[in-house]
């Protein structure tokens, strides 16, 4: 064994600690499913939702706008719920997912970087919504906010599973009572606030419904952070069946509806607060809450209330962005150059893209970047999602238990591959017109359907003969246990030394058992199994 072969005992320990790039373990999934499923909507207290509502509604009206939230949630929930259910059922991020539902070893790293620059284009997003409140609040120029917005989450995010779950359980509490008794409080004292909300805008058109659902639906990348969390669900018990299903419904696709809430919620406040500020402000939450506050309590508390709510929103959201972002980038640098660098170089890669977006003021066009972005967020979770509903459940010709490990898998499926080019490029020569103005809203339902349609079309095509390589991955005990949960027999892997659970190993070429991350980095390939 040389020593380019040998994962370092540093690294192996870092992978351990929230299993980065692997299948998370029985013997580290110590939370219950309602700690677990807490912990992922935790991730979802970002504020982006308000000024992408605030957006529509000031540009379409409350009644298209509403219309697109809505439009956009069924989408998500229905394309999210495969997902989730896989993330949660075998233990593994969406990354993993992709390889074996019809993209292969190698062509999902074409999604990682996709998902990858979901996370910090949100985190540049959600850091630009932090320097408005602390330039609102306290002064401070909008270069100097985008700064620390990013430098706070470092320490936070360093350690992984275990330390966001304490953060997003502590703080849920006050962040959900200052979110929604002042809007409570509000419609109590003016209910004309409801009317005037409904009827702002004109009437109802189908192309203004569609602009706005693609803005919507730029959040569809947003599954793969609540994966990022679902993956850490205890095994699912005849005891915990029904904890363990309203967990993975409510923070898997169920993600969305509170999404949709918050943006039919920023609509409303942008209305209400547009006079006083004018529409320019009225998409900033800073804004939309300080304007809601000033109803409610003294003036002496409005601001720093806004800000305590502003700052807190942003680092339960971008710590989830961070750290998510950080596994996408590994995984990819890894697969490709057969190198793992360390988890925490890519939390500051990742973080380094976001700061030159917030310094770009990236805010000021955020509905023009999210629009764009939505045809391949659409194009990527619609394909996986298909894969799974129906290649694996509907035709049988893609597995149904989940691949992902190094020699197992070709290195690139055409199933996937072609339906996410297919569906993407088709969906953005909508976007800019190609065929015909008239066409150009309606981009997302063009991702949606190519999708839906090619990725069965080629797994058919294809005779689903490219999604595994193997069948055997030489180790007879099966990877399932008897009740379907992932099997937690530990075996040793020859390379690091360390055990690791039956779906995370393999038998190596060389003898013994090998982890899938030491498979990852065998430069040579002497342990990959012929």
């Amino acid at each position: 064994m040389t020593v380019e072969e040998t994962l370092p005992k540093r690294q192996a320990k870092e992978t351990l600690e929230d299993y980065t790039l692997r299948f998370a373990p029985r013997s580290y999934r110590r939370w219950t499913p309602a700690v677990v499923g807490a912990s992922a909507l935790g991730g979802i207290a970002y504020m982006a939702d308000f000024s992408i509502g605030a957006g529509i509604g000031l540009t379409h009206g409350t009644g298209n706008a509403l219309l697109a939230i809505a439009v956009a949630a069924v989408i998500i929930f229905v394309s999210g719920f495969p997902l989730a259910y896989y993330g949660a059922r075998y233990n593994i991020d969406l990354d993993l997912i992709t390889r074996g539902s019809g993209f292969g070893y190698y062509g999902s790293v074409l999604t990682s970087v996709i998902f990858a620059s979901f996370t910090f284009i949100f985190f540049a997003t959600e850091g630009s919504i932090m320097a408005q409140g602390l330039k609102y609040a306290l002064g401070l120029p909008l270069w100097l906010g985008y700064l620390l917005s990013t430098l706070v989450i470092i320490p936070l995010v360093v350690y992984g599973m275990k330390a966001l779950a304490k953060l997003q359980s502590w703080t849920n509490p006050l962040w959900i009572l200052l979110m929604v008794a002042p809007l409570v409080f509000l419609v109590v004292k003016d209910p004309d606030s409801v009317q005037r909300w409904l009827s702002h805008g004109s009437g109802v058109s189908t192309a203004a419904v569609m602009l706005g659902a693609g803005v919507c639906l730029s959040l569809m990348g947003q599954i793969g952070e609540q994966i990022d969390y679902l993956r850490f669900m205890p095994p699912r018990t005849a005891e915990n069946r029904r904890a363990w299903w309203t967990s993975v419904v409510l923070a898997g696709p169920g993600w969305v509806v509170f999404g949709a809430v918050k943006q039919a919620i920023g609509v409303f406040m942008a209305v209400y607060v547009l006079d006083a500020v004018g529409s320019a402000a009225a998409v900033e939450p800073i804004e939309q809450f300080t304007g809601v506050f000033k109803q409610l309590m003294p003036g002496w508390l409005v601001v720093p209330l806004a800000l305590v709510l502003v700052v807190l929103s942003q680092v339960k959201i971008n710590v989830t962005n961070a750290y998510s972002g950080s596994l996408a980038w590994t995984n990819s640098f890894t697969r490709v150059t057969r190198r793992y660098p360390g988890r925490l170089v890519f939390v500051l890669v990742n973080l380094s893209f976001s700061l030159v977006l917030m310094e770009a003021n990236m805010f000021s066009f955020l509905n023009n970047v999210l629009s764009f972005y939505s045809n391949c967020a659409i194009a990527w979770v619609v394909t996986v999602a298909t894969d799974i509903a129906v290649n694996k459940y509907v035709l049988k010709l893609s597995p149904k238990l989940p691949e992902f490990r190094r020699g197992m898998l070709y290195a690139v499926n055409p199933v996937g591959v072609v339906a996410f080019l297919a569906s993407s490029l088709l969906s953005i020569a909508v976007y800019f017109g190609l065929f015909g103005e008239a066409l150009k809203p309606y981009s997302p339902l063009v991702a949606v359907g190519v999708a839906v349609v090619v990725t069965p079309l080629m797994a058919v095509v294809t005779r689903g003969r490219y999604y595994l390589r193997r069948a055997d991955d030489g180790i007879a005990e099966p990877r399932l246990s008897a009740d379907g949960n992932p099997s937690a027999t530990p075996y040793d892997c020859v390379v690091c030394g360390e055990p690791y659970e039956r779906p995370d190993v393999l038998t190596s070429a060389t003898g013994g058992t090998i982890c899938s991350l030491c498979l990852s980095t065998d430069r040579s390939g002497a342990h990959v199994l012929p």
